[in-house]
């Protein structure tokens, strides 16, 4: 029976740490402010001791996860209200390096090293200095970079073309499965869909994997499942 306890209990911390997560918002651990990544470890922290007590103590442990989720969701409302209280709560950008100056005491006060931030710039593809202008740690922990003018990527305003919008691809087959909802936001029907599959050439919509709708060409693209294993690997 205590088995069966245990896993009633994990089971409710579970699923209170699933809904309390969706309710907070989904965001990507680089995402979260300081606050945040830090009420997420003390409601993870009660959740595991939660799934570790007998259901006869599940009250105490649920009433906190929700309180700190109330004071993490009031704490987000107001910093979006609050400058001030903004910046307090999840800092400020820190500039580390411009034109062509190095600022070392921000670079102490980030706890980062010319060598970090050098290997930072080359995961970005900026081998030089001298081709950034400005490089900032964000208050997430992010280093972004500008760069300078002249080594910037060519972009078509550069040479006066006007290039005609692209748009998302709305997936409308997944897994052999027909996304109505998907379907009906490009216009386009399901009778309309089947002709341009039959038109391609395949036969039986269980064997498409994926189908996107390119608006720009008002067609579709059609990617077949391979029931063939890949043996070689030209990375290894």
């Amino acid at each position: 029976m205590q088995i069966g306890k245990v896993l009633l209990s994990s089971s409710v911390s579970l699923a209170a740490l699933f809904l309390l997560t969706k309710i907070l918002g989904n965001r990507e651990m680089s995402q979260l402010s300081m606050f945040d990544y830090i009420s997420s470890i003390a409601i993870g922290a009660i959740a595991g001791e939660m799934a570790a007590l007998s259901t006869d103590n599940l009250i105490e442990p649920l009433f906190s996860m929700v309180f700190l989720s109330l004071c993490t969701l009031c704490i987000n409302y107001l910093t979006c209200k609050s400058i001030k209280l903004r910046r307090f709560i999840e800092g400020q950008a820190l500039i580390l390096y411009q034109n062509g100056q190095i600022y070392e005491k921000n670079l102490l006060h980030a706890k980062i090293d010319i060598g970090e931030l050098l290997a930072v710039c080359r995961l970005q593809g900026y081998f030089d200095l001298e081709e950034i202008y400005s490089i900032y740690l964000e208050s997430n922990g992010q280093i972004s970079i500008l760069p300078k003018s002249a080594k910037r990527p060519l972009t078509p305003s550069d040479i006066n073309l006007n290039p005609v919008q692209s748009k998302p691809m709305a997936n409308v087959i997944i897994d052999g499965h027909i996304l109505k909802g998907n379907l009906q936001s490009t216009g386009k029907d399901e009778t309309w869909l089947i002709k341009r599959i039959q038109q391609k050439g395949v036969l039986d919509i269980k064997e498409i994997i994926l189908a996107t709708y390119d608006s720009t060409k008002d067609d579709i693209n059609i990617y077949l499942k391979s029931h063939k294993k890949m043996k070689n690997d030209i990375f290894e």
